[in-house]
């Protein structure tokens, strides 16, 4: 069948398309279909995934102040100006909470879940009153609205915790946060430290190591506690007997009601909350935090991302990384100061991608361990050659898009690859942030791409608020933790025995700012120790500068140890090299200035290693596996291999391991709480496979 201009136009009979008609009337269908074609191009054009443009110059993210001890500030600011508030009305986490209060319109704000139910929430007015409750039955029980009373929170992250530590702040109280992993002796050191009278409890089971140690004499200061979940009632009888009276904090609340207060704010110097670190030795040290400290690091993050990230009342946090630490309490504070929602996972970790799935997170905080576990089971589950070439096929194809500022999850390799790991963490998140530790280039690039959302890396300690730098929008390479926070200053000084100087842009990482803490609780000589008469805090991590004015860790002073010939490790270097090895699921490097090499103590992953040991031909159970001499070697082999890749030097390898098939945890008393490895403890744990492999060299 023939066909003309006239045929393609018989449709259309409206009087304002006569002359489109008589127009187009003698055109081919040629000219036609190209027009057509024209139109389709015009429009993919209009409508294309655009790449995200850099907000700011990547080329140089940080900029050397004159006269500064070779200082370095953010290069976003236009001078040495350092940023402390971004919104004029949040000064304070009190004024963060009314401004999401005010902004929300009353909208959700904290939401939590029963086992297999769906999200329930509360407002941010709900919450308000709640806190305001809270806050006047502390009043009404005696307590001062002032910036010297403390009230301890011992419970898991939920949504009381929040109401619980905005009453204080309401009154202008501060909140010390403890938790279990501390173990019982420190709960007790931190108490009587910080000298708790009252104390916020989730469960019944905190409550009774409480009123145990307060029975044997051990706690004296207690004389108030509140708890969270139901109870019987001999517990109040038990508490009696101790001197403590117990509330529920229904009770506790509705006594705030009948007595309520109006509020008392805290003022910026303010002491916020005492956040005792727990240190890989020795007793916890209470980081005196003050709002400025809190909001000016919360105040920086939002500077940085202001052009591309936009966080609204529509966005989701994901919290299950404990609130007892500051890098979950910046990022919550960021979320209600704009409004946002939090749901709280269920407190299981094992039920926490569940509550991933139901919650559809937009925003969501990392730790390495959990970026690890993800890369490897999707490498994991590449278990054919097929799979594995459409893996990296898909991978390289993301990353190409990834370095033309190009982020998405609609692509065809987001289709066929990618979409089972996207959906497992609800299909919605657009940020990313991880901190805490050391995350290896090649997974934080791997899953940025599979991701396919905005992935930013920090660093930082809890004396600094939590963040101290930043990965810049826009670039998104990885083997750095960013150019310096709008809010502090860094320089590098000379540590001269590990042969590290400033002059070559190497040095110790020394960090400066509004967001840098006071000093340590009843504490001034570990506060001298990590604080200069000038205010700047010394970290003990060894930094570089790159090209761009990005920072790069690369050591670590604290923990190094000299080898028999004099050479000087570095072990926490060496292990993040050799986390990188497929099968592994964590390590430890040991070695003395007795022996002339390291050794290490491999922790397999137990998904992955059956997988791996298949591809050598080596079959049996995980337990049969870590002591199979063959797999041995052949993961002392890769070990080797990565180390070469990544420049290790030849002393800097081990020279033989041993695997063991239990992960090191918290709970066993191998890893602080922020999982970072207690090495004495794994020293004298591992004692005698060290001595075994260094009989048998």
């Amino acid at each position: 069948m023939n066909l003309d201009s006239q045929d393609l136009l018989n449709n259309l009979k409206l009087p304002e398309f006569d002359y489109v008609r008589q127009y187009v009337h003698n055109f081919p269908v040629n000219t036609l279909l190209g027009i057509g074609a024209a139109a389709a191009f015009a429009l993919w054009y209009a409508t294309r995934y655009k790449a995200l443009k850099p907000a700011f110059d990547v080329t140089m993210q940080s900029i050397e102040i004159e006269n500064g001890d070779r200082a370095r500030r953010s290069a976003i600011l236009s001078d040495n100006e350092l940023i402390i508030y971004y919104y004029d009305d949040v000064k304070t986490v009190y004024d963060a909470f009314q401004r999401g209060l005010k902004i929300s319109r009353d909208s959700p704000c904290l939401g939590a879940r029963k086992p297999n139910k769906s999200y329930e929430w509360i407002t941010y007015k709900q919450v308000a009153d709640r806190a305001q409750c809270i806050g006047s039955a502390l009043l009404q029980q005696g307590f001062k609205p002032a910036p010297t009373q403390f009230i301890g929170i011992f419970a898991q992250n939920r949504p009381e915790w929040v109401i619980a530590e905005l009453g204080c702040y309401t009154y202008s109280m501060v909140t010390v946060p403890l938790y279990d992993t501390l173990g019982a002796d420190a709960i007790v050191y931190v108490i009587n430290k910080a000298s708790l009278p009252l104390i916020f409890c989730d469960t019944s089971e905190k409550v009774k190591i409480l009123l145990m140690s307060s029975e044997k004499g051990a706690i004296k200061t207690i004389k108030t506690i509140v708890i969270m979940d139901p109870f019987d009632l001999d517990l109040v009888e038990q508490g009696k007997n101790c001197g403590v009276t117990i509330f529920s904090l229904k009770e506790f609340e509705d006594l705030g009601k009948a007595n309520l207060q109006d509020p008392v704010p805290p003022r910026s110097e303010d002491l916020s909350v005492i956040c005792f670190t727990s240190g890989t030795t020795g007793d916890p040290k209470g980081a005196m935090m003050t709002h400025k400290n809190v909001i000016s690091d919360c105040s920086a993050f939002v500077k940085v991302t202001e052009k591309v990230v936009n966080l609204n009342k529509s966005d989701v946090l994901i919290s299950f990384l404990p609130l007892a630490h500051m890098f979950e309490r910046v990022v919550e504070c960021a979320m209600l100061t704009n409004g946002a929602r939090i749901g709280f996972f269920q407190g299981d970790i094992k039920t926490l991608p569940d509550d991933i799935k139901t919650l559809k997170p937009t925003v969501m905080p990392v730790v390495p361990r959990l970026l690890n576990r993800m890369y490897d089971k999707i490498i994991s589950q590449a278990n054919t050659g097929l799979k594995k070439w459409l893996v990296n096929l898909a991978f390289r194809k993301k990353e190409a898009e990834l370095k033309s500022g190009i982020m998405r999850r609609n692509s065809l390799w987001d289709k066929l690859v990618f979409h089972k790991v996207q959906g497992n963490l609800g299909g919605k998140v657009r940020l990313m942030i991880t901190g805490a530790a050391p995350v290896s280039a090649n997974v934080l690039t791997f899953l940025r791409a599979a991701l396919g959302c905005q992935f930013y890396e920090g660093y930082g300690q809890t004396e600094s608020s939590a963040g101290s730098t930043l990965t810049l929008p826009g670039d998104w390479s990885a083997g750095h933790v960013g150019a310096p926070l709008p809010c502090n200053l860094i320089k590098l000084i000379d540590v001269a025995d590990m042969n590290y100087f400033a002059a070559e842009g190497e040095g110790e990482v020394c960090i400066k700012g509004p967001n840098v803490f006071s000093g340590y609780l009843k504490d001034p000589e570990k506060t001298t120790e990590a604080l200069d008469k000038d205010g700047w805090l010394y970290t003990g991590d060894i930094g570089k500068w790159l090209p761009n004015g990005c920072l790069k860790i690369i050591d670590r002073k604290k923990h190094i140890f000299k080898l028999a010939q004099g050479e000087y490790i570095a072990p926490e270097k060496i292990e993040n090299v050799y986390l990188r090895s497929e099968p592994v699921a964590q390590i430890f490097v040991h070695g003395d200035s007795l022996q002339a090499s390291l050794v290490g103590i491999v922790i397999p992953d137990p998904e992955v290693l059956p997988i791996w040991a298949k591809k050598k031909k080596i079959i049996g159970t995980f337990e049969e596996l870590c002591k199979n001499t063959e797999l041995k070697n052949l993961i002392l082999e890769d070990l080797q291999k990565l180390g070469i890749e990544s420049g290790l030097k030849t002393f800097e390898q081990v020279k033989g391991i041993a695997l063991h098939p239990e992960m090191l945890t918290v709970q066993n008393g191998l890893l602080t709480p922020t999982m970072k490895a207690k090495r004495p403890e794994l020293r004298k744990f591992f004692q005698s496979q060290i001595n075994e492999l260094y009989t048998k060299m």
